[in-house]
């Protein structure tokens, strides 16, 4: 298991905006990534109704990030890569909210296609073994 010590500094996300606590597993095209963020009070993104459920698309953008960053690590990159989220599609929710749900959730990422300019990922969120999240992702990398 990796700790959020283990890949912070290699994704641009920072401080509360780093939504995932650890990495359970990853390998060349898939990552299993855990978090309890989304029940805090002081969520980055959560309004006064609470945490919409939506925002798991966020989970699964970041276990991106961290899968590109550690693939990039094993090939010598150190610095955190920007990039930009330009696409979902397909995102399914079965949830409206997700701040009511104590304990786990289980963000996994599955890289579909990447090279230097960006990648496209499927992702899924699970709560407990339920699938609160699922869709596809494409993310672009400015040029260096």
């Amino acid at each position: 298991m990796l700790a959020k010590t283990d890949f912070i500094d290699l994704i641009p996300h920072a401080g509360d905006m780093c939504l995932l606590d650890g990495v359970l597993s990853w390998d060349d095209t898939s990552i299993h990534a855990t978090s309890v963020s989304h029940v805090l009070d002081t969520h980055p993104l959560r309004s006064e109704r609470g945490l919409h459920a939506v925002h798991l698309a966020e989970y699964g953008a970041q276990a991106m990030a961290v899968h590109g960053a550690l693939r990039g690590r094993e090939r010598g990159e150190t610095a955190p890569r920007p990039g930009m989220l330009v696409s979902l599609r397909g995102v399914k929710l079965s949830a409206q909210r997700i701040d009511n749900r104590e304990g786990v959730l289980d963000v996994y990422a599955e890289c579909l296609i990447a090279d230097e300019n960006g990648a496209q990922y499927l992702f899924r969120v699970l709560h407990s073994g339920e699938e609160l999240a699922s869709g596809r992702a494409a993310v672009i990398h400015p040029s260096r």
